[in-house]
């Protein structure tokens, strides 16, 4: 597998500085996102926020599906998939969105399963298909276990099964938490505008160009 990096935000203005460096395979997003950028959580402006990030050069945009019952899951979810083939559809892995992106990938629709927090999850997202498991290694540390290690433990539980799942580490709190978890074979990340910004400050660099 190849690495893969997201930008993890809706605000178009970041995209607008970040995407053209050329180093993001795409971007990500959430309900939690959007609010913050003012982006209505509707189809109709995900469709133009997805548009503005291929227009930039982002390969895959990710797009969190919503909704109360599994058929509003379904639903949402084939509407976003049908934005663009590049789209990859984010549902929660709960009982009910596990239930409901079993359908979305029988579909041959793309699904990340996010809001991962225990290694056996990790199970639920291989068995179903899935084609990225999110698992927010910030908040993980903070609940006071070590997230890097609950992370390279889902990586050791993948490569056991030998399952084409990529992790898509998400909540990154630290430029840190990317290099180490990259010497775990984690390969895919998804980070904030000042992760991004962290990953180019050097001041040995600085002096030395």
């Amino acid at each position: 597998m190849t690495l893969r990096l997201y930008l993890d935000t809706a605000d178009t203005t970041a995209w607008d500085t970040w995407l053209p460096v050329g180093i993001f395979y795409g971007v990500t997003c959430n309900p939690l996102l959007l609010e913050r950028a003012k982006v209505p959580c509707t189809v109709d402006s995900l469709t133009q926020l997805a548009t503005k990030a291929f227009d930039l050069g982002a390969r895959e945009v990710q797009l969190q599906t919503w909704g109360d019952t599994q058929l509003s899951l379904i639903k949402t979810g084939r509407a976003l998939a049908r934005i663009d083939q590049r789209v990859v559809v984010k549902v929660p892995i709960t009982r009910l969105g596990t239930t409901a992106a079993v359908e979305l990938v029988t579909e041959g629709i793309r699904v990340t399963m996010t809001a991962v927090y225990e290694v056996p999850q990790i199970i639920i997202a291989a068995a179903l298909g899935a084609e990225y498991a999110a698992p927010y290694l910030g908040r993980i540390t903070d609940g006071g276990r070590n997230g890097r290690e609950v992370l390279s433990q889902m990586q050791q539980a993948l490569d056991g099964v030998q399952s084409s799942t990529r992790i898509l580490a998400a909540s990154i709190r630290d430029v840190e938490d990317i290099a180490y978890l990259a010497t775990q074979g984690l390969d895919t990340f998804t980070f904030s505008p000042r992760i991004a910004e962290a990953l180019f400050r050097s001041e040995q660099t600085a002096i030395a160009t």
